[in-house]
């Protein structure tokens, strides 16, 4: 399986219908792809399968024409339906997601340890996320802080994505610790301007 090009992780953003009233996943997505985010992952466990399908199914041409990778979060068997990519966590058996998945489609694998990514890689993640700092969009996470996204970026060959509390202001430390990109949820979804927030987070992910 050849290695994931780094660059379709630089910038995802995480869809959340939650932070503003009347903004979905679907509006948040394509605010995304208008201002360049290179990948999107939609996550919506409120969502039952058919109409996550739905969202899919509407998002996945805007993707192919905007070159942004599409994954679904969690929902395997929804992602391999639609041929797109998925996103799962420890408590999602990422040991058989690559199975489910197919071996064309892009996985990430959420880690916490060396030792966990280690064994990610080896079940076929394409790329890795990671948990820099505590965030209110998934309290559950363990941050892991930048050495710890350092121990796993040392640990592993496949990329490896900063995600958890990151933010025009913070991001470059993200990036600098190693990571080949970030993935933001409230950075995008809560902005005022969805479109303008992911040009910067854009900006500055590029060194621009």
């Amino acid at each position: 399986m050849a290695q994931l090009d780094p660059e379709r992780v630089r910038l995802c953003v995480v869809t959340s219908n939650g932070f503003v009233p009347g903004r979905g996943h679907r509006d948040v997505a394509l605010a995304a792809i208008q201002g360049g985010a290179t990948a999107i992952q939609l996550r919506a466990p409120e969502l039952p399968d058919p109409a996550l399908t739905r969202v899919v199914e509407e998002l996945t041409g805007p993707c192919r024409e905007a070159g942004a990778l599409l994954l679904v979060n969690d929902r395997v068997e929804v992602a391999a339906g639609a041929g797109v990519g998925a996103h799962v966590g420890q408590e999602d058996d990422p040991a058989g997601a690559r199975g489910v998945l197919g071996p064309d489609a892009v996985l990430g694998i959420s880690v916490a340890t060396p030792e966990e990514a280690l064994a990610a890689e080896a079940a076929g993640a394409d790329y890795l996320g990671v948990t820099v700092w505590a965030t209110p969009t998934k309290v559950d996470a363990i941050p892991r802080g930048l050495d710890g996204l350092r121990a796993i970026v040392d640990a592993v060959e496949v990329p490896v994505v900063g995600i958890g509390g990151i933010d025009v202001a913070n991001a470059r430390l993200v990036l600098d610790a190693g990571a080949v990109g970030v993935a933001v949820v409230s950075a995008v979804a809560a902005a005022p301007n969805m479109v303008a927030a992911t040009r910067r987070l854009l900006e500055i992910v590029e060194g621009r």
